[in-house]
């Protein structure tokens, strides 16, 4: 409840920060049609994709104008092909063509994210394999990609850095080795879940024997993700992360780790084309 809570005001938060920076102190093309024409409008999508953003945009046109409907014909999550109409929204034809812009640019990065994230899970299907988005994401859109991965099959890693611990080379570099900074770590919140990066065999031992959490395989090779897998027995989660991309997902999933992070999903992602079409002017 607590996540839906802040994604609710992000979103509001968001959408008010979207209209600011495009809108400004108003949309001066906008005032060259007159205020008594309505229209009506519809949003397509030029390639196959996975909808995402769809309570963003419901925002956008509330907070310009309650006059503006949308009739959504696509659902979050939804597989979209080409030239597919996916909403249509009818209302006064300042209001539809002043939030044109900001509405696709979440829309195209958002669907971006969960078509990129359903691209790489349709990899891996059948492995029992988890795959995890990072904190590798587009600057004041956190809370958004990470709702767009698990719209396109993915799951969340930690949202920030309050709600799960994550040891990496420079903590246990300034915590005196790793099972100081795991003890550290349990007395400061036992609540949350510990998690250590490791770079090598004898780090893996030693987050083992420190009763790590999760442990994080950093950049090993296929065959000592193999090895690793052997090494743990069951006692940690491993996740595996680092050269992680199409051509070697299937192979990672396939060494038994129980989950695989990729800050490509948010962060190498190509913005979907999409297009939004006047298709009816009326005065009232």
């Amino acid at each position: 409840m607590n996540d839906q809570i802040a994604l609710a005001e992000e979103i509001r938060t968001g959408v008010a920060h979207l209209l600011a920076e495009d809108v400004g102190t108003g949309d001066i093309t906008a005032q060259l049609i007159p205020e008594n024409h309505w229209a009506t409008a519809k949003v397509i999508t030029r390639e196959a994709c996975v909808l995402c953003g769809k309570a963003w945009v419901d925002e956008i046109f509330h907070q310009l104008d309650e006059r503006v409907t949308l009739r959504w014909l696509a659902a979050d999550s939804d597989s979209l092909n080409p030239e597919q109409c996916f909403l249509e929204l009818e209302g006064p034809a300042r209001s539809l063509l002043t939030g044109e812009r900001a509405a696709l640019n979440i829309l195209q990065t958002l669907s971006a994210t969960a078509t990129a994230t359903r691209a790489n899970v349709d990899l891996i299907e059948g492995c029992g394999v988890r795959l995890l988005d990072t904190r590798k994401t587009l600057p004041g859109l956190r809370l958004a990609q990470k709702y767009a991965v698990t719209c396109g099959g993915g799951h969340n890693h930690r949202i920030g850095l309050w709600d799960a611990f994550l040891i990496k080379e420079n903590h246990i570099a300034a915590c005196g080795g790793i099972q100081a900074a795991v003890t550290q770590a349990r007395a400061l919140a036992a609540n949350l879940l510990v998690e250590v990066e490791v770079e090598t065999f004898e780090e893996l031992d030693q987050a083992l024997a420190a009763g790590a959490d999760i442990i994080m395989l950093d950049n090993f090779a296929i065959e000592d993700l193999h090895v690793a897998v052997e090494l743990n027995g069951g006692r940690a989660t491993l996740e595996a992360s680092g050269n992680v991309d199409a051509t070697t997902l299937k192979a990672i999933a396939d060494t038994g780790v129980d989950c695989i992070s990729s800050g490509a999903l948010t962060k190498d992602i190509k913005s979907i084309d999409l297009s939004m079409r006047v298709t009816h002017t009326y005065s009232v």
